[in-house]
């Protein structure tokens, strides 16, 4: 059953309305005209290249910036005179958390809970949550830069919120540190209790955690939706990956090319071809290499990822 919220403009299912919101920075319109909802229990991506506006959106949200123009209610109420009630209810982790150094884990923790009143109970039950146990009684300035961030969302956690903002979590980590945040923000999905907004510019990060997706670039929503809906079949592209035997033979295949949908990732020499009719578009990719005499290292095919998506939306990948 969906909990209704009763806001200052009627009841909604959202616990985050977003409506026609504008934020500029002098001459850089970071926000413009954004509007969305986020249910209770949903785990939304907003995803999108650096300079997107993802962080100013959720900035705003967070309270910690003001719209130039529109409305924000988190849990039906606007900012201005409920920020008390908000901070107990929300849970949050930024880009760049700062830490006193000479704290140990568990000193940090208890610190934090005490701002909400709560004890030793709930700062185990984190340690415990985060994966932090023999890490407890280390200062915080010997953590590795994955523990860090661990400790960072035991802190969003703390006071048991029932919104979590993620601002970019992993950015920097390794690849196990990466995994080690998803198992933590996967256990907490399970729970199906708390709503998740995570800001990322790793696709795999958004496929892996969230269920619906905001793809934004240049401060505005480019497309959203479930992800299952945003990779539907009924599009009807298939997305083919290649490797040539000669990479800087790429020139000879896309310059040449006029019907097929090219594209080439020089960092990772793999070129990729979006069709929609199969039966005519692999007899010309393979007539053009012939043609040009070049040989093909690795040909298959894969599914539909958002950063085909974003990259039909816009003409560049994410990482771009």
């Amino acid at each position: 059953m969906t909990t209704k919220v009763k806001t200052q403009t009627g009841v909604s299912d959202a616990v985050i309305e977003v409506k026609e919101v504008y934020k500029s920075f002098k001459t850089v319109k970071a926000v413009r005209g954004v509007s969305l909802n986020i249910k209770r229990g949903q785990f939304v991506a907003i995803l999108g290249p650096n300079g997107a506006g993802k962080t100013t959106l959720v900035e705003m949200i967070e309270g910690i910036q003001k719209p130039d123009k529109g409305e924000i209610f988190v849990m039906g109420k606007m900012w201005r005179g409920n920020e008390d009630e908000l901070h107990h209810i929300i849970g949050l982790c930024l880009q760049d958390t700062r830490f006193i150094d000479k704290l140990r884990v568990s000193e940090t923790l208890k610190l934090f809970a005490s701002f909400y009143g709560l004890g030793n109970r709930r700062v185990e039950e984190i340690i415990k949550l985060v994966g932090l146990v023999e890490k407890r009684k280390s200062y915080v300035v010997n953590l590795s830069g994955g523990q860090r961030q661990r400790l960072a969302i035991g802190i969003a956690l703390i006071n048991d919120p029932k919104i979590i903002l993620l601002d970019e979590p992993t950015t920097g980590l390794d690849p196990n540190a990466r995994r080690e945040i998803w198992n933590i923000l996967l256990g907490l999905k399970d729970l199906k209790q708390t709503s998740v907004v995570l800001t990322t510019h790793y696709m795999e990060e958004a496929e892996k955690l969230c269920d619906y997706i905001i793809i934004m670039d240049n401060g505005i929503i480019l497309e959203e939706g479930l992800l299952e809906q945003l990779l539907e079949e009924t599009k009807k592209e298939k997305f083919i990956e290649f490797t040539l035997e000669d990479p800087m033979a790429y020139c000879e295949v896309v310059n040449n090319n006029n019907e097929l949908h090219l594209t080439w990732d020089a960092h990772s020499e793999k070129g990729s071809i979006r069709m929609k009719d199969l039966s005519k578009e692999i007899p010309l990719f393979f007539e053009l290499l012939d043609k040009e005499n070049i040989k093909i290292r690795n040909f298959e095919f894969r599914k539909k990822t958002l950063d085909d998506l974003f990259t039909s939306l816009t003409g560049r990948h994410l990482d771009e």
